[in-house]
């Protein structure tokens, strides 16, 4: 039988919450300086003047799975009902930088994501798409530029300019080595290989963002809000320290730098940490490096509804969760948004679930009224106060990685990673103690038997894969291919920008784990500190 139980007065980073707020806690707080007006600094409010009255956020459905006919097919029916931008999921070997026929990639071929070993397989993924007028996203990290070379080696095979294509790679592997592991290289070759995709996209691609600094993987393992807010800005003021040692002025290449943020159950709590987010970089990049543009001073950002807060008990349940979280992230101001599937805690998302997932941002978007005004909630005494508070937080664990010497020696030093383990257990130990109640989960329990269809991977996905890649490695030609493949690795060894030899090497069909492999000859492989 269900007790009541004395709710907990703190939100999910332990930030006390009053029972009434009153003008009396913005007394501390500079309205004009702090907070002022959307689309202007330090851009509390919001990115843009108008906001969702000038144009909604993009709805873009993150899919991929099997081979890429089978994530083709799902793109063309996202885009079929009402999808925005394409976000696209690679499987593990893909992300571990292996080819689709090692020995390494046995039972994981499509399962997660879609297969991509060589730019053939690309041309496929994108076949019908227009990609001078479908914004793409790609998620993936340790070999990111290699990916990035064959998306552009694809368009500029149809005849698209540089000038026209527009979309974003994650490629952000800070936090890959602070939370989400999948890593390749170690970390000074990596910052140089982000940076190299900064450097080329901002005097090649004007319209691509070359690296989505992200804080969604962050809270994924497990940390606070307030340390997803602090690791990523700092993150992302780790790479802009590094294109500007690479000669960059800060208006060339800070436009097109995005971020990438969960949207977590607490609801205020999730507003507050994206108002504070846009006013700590606005602050920071105008204190260390006077831009003239104020574009490179506004933080945009895309929200993913947070998948670890999903349950497989009660699957329906996760739609209520879904719709509270895309609510908090739209009156956050997000750019662009995904919405999460009822069924992801079993498998890759059926079309029912992933419509289902669409039609909430839509509803939101057209029927709830938020989109009618800039900020809703500006001036709420609770919300400003409690983005203070985010803010103060954030800066705290600033000044703990200045003092360790920034944040590749904070990731050697484990500090990141120990944070994050001990807000994931304090975390558990509440739900465990059903100090925090998770609806069907540890509370309002039910015997039930599993109510929804779960999607399954073809078992012939591996071995179609595989067969096209031989037939690749059969066709191309080799002469091309050592020579690319030389120059690579010549270039690695030196300083020069790698992302011209990496779209010659896709060209000449090298693989992916080729590719690799001549970089991990150079730079070798990362190995995790014991924490």
């Amino acid at each position: 039988m269900y007790k009541e139980h004395k709710p907990k007065f703190t939100n999910l980073s332990n930030i006390e919450i009053k029972q009434v707020y009153t003008p009396e806690h913005m007394k501390d707080i500079d309205y004009a300086k702090e907070i002022g007006m959307p689309g202007e600094f330090p851009f509390t409010r919001g990115i843009y003047p108008t906001m969702y009255r000038g144009r909604l956020w993009t709805m873009r459905q993150f899919a991929g799975f099997g081979n890429p006919e089978d994530t083709n097919r799902r793109f063309k029916y996202l885009l079929e009902h009402g999808e925005t931008g394409l976000s696209t999921a690679f499987d593990m070997p893909t992300l571990m930088g292996y080819d689709s026929d090692s020995p390494l990639s046995l039972g994981e071929v499509g399962v997660c994501g879609v297969a991509i070993d060589t730019i053939d397989d690309m041309d496929v993924l994108f076949e019908g798409i227009p990609l001078d007028k479908v914004t793409v996203s790609m998620t993936i990290n340790a070999p990111a530029a290699i990916l990035f070379a064959m998306y552009i080696a694809i368009a500029e095979k149809r005849g698209i300019s540089p000038d026209n294509i527009g979309g974003t790679i994650q490629n952000d592997m800070l936090k890959e080595y602070i939370a989400q592991k999948e890593w390749i290289f170690p970390p000074a070759p990596s910052l140089r290989l982000i940076t190299d995709t900064i450097e080329y996209s901002a005097r090649n691609l004007p319209r691509w963002h070359p690296v989505s600094i992200s804080g969604y993987h962050i809270r994924e393992a497990g940390s606070t809000a307030v340390q997803e807010l602090a690791f990523t800005l700092y993150d992302g003021l780790t790479y802009v320290k590094e294109a500007i040692r690479r000669g960059l002025s800060i208006d060339e290449f800070a436009p097109r730098l995005s971020f990438f943020f969960n949207a977590h159950n607490d609801f205020f709590e999730e507003i507050a940490k994206y108002r504070a987010a846009r006013r700590i970089w606005a602050n920071e990049i105008k204190k260390r490096y006077s831009p003239k543009n104020p574009k490179s001073m506004s933080l945009r950002f895309h929200t993913q509804t947070a998948g670890c807060s999903l349950t497989a008990p009660q699957p329906h349940n996760n739609i209520v969760r879904v719709a509270l979280q895309a609510l908090a992230a739209v009156l956050g101001g997000t750019q662009s948004l995904h919405t999460d599937s009822m069924d992801e805690t079993y498998a890759i998302p059926t079309e029912e679930a992933v419509r289902i997932a669409l039609r909430t941002q839509q509803i939101i978007a057209h029927e709830s009224g938020v989109a009618n005004t800039a900020d809703p909630l500006g001036g709420s005494y609770y919300v400003e106060a409690l983005t203070k508070k985010m803010e103060e937080g954030a800066y705290a664990y600033f000044k703990k990685l200045d003092d360790m010497g920034g944040m590749v020696s904070a990731i050697e030093k484990g500090f990141p990673q120990r944070e994050i383990k001990d807000a994931a257990y304090a975390y558990q130990k509440e739900i465990d103690g059903k100090e925090r109640i998770i609806v069907g989960l540890n509370e309002f329990v039910t015997e039930e038997k599993r109510s929804i269809k779960v999607f399954k991977i073809d078992e012939d996905t591996a071995k179609r894969q595989v067969q096209r890649l031989r037939n690749v490695k059969e066709k191309r030609d080799e002469k091309r291919l050592q020579k690319a493949m030389g120059e690579l690795k010549n270039a690695a060894a030196g300083s020069e920008n790698l992302m011209p030899f990496l779209i010659e090497a896709v060209k000449a069909y090298g693989t992916l784990g080729e590719i690799c492999d001549v970089l991990k000859d150079v730079f070798g492989v990362y190995e995790e500190p014991i924490v």
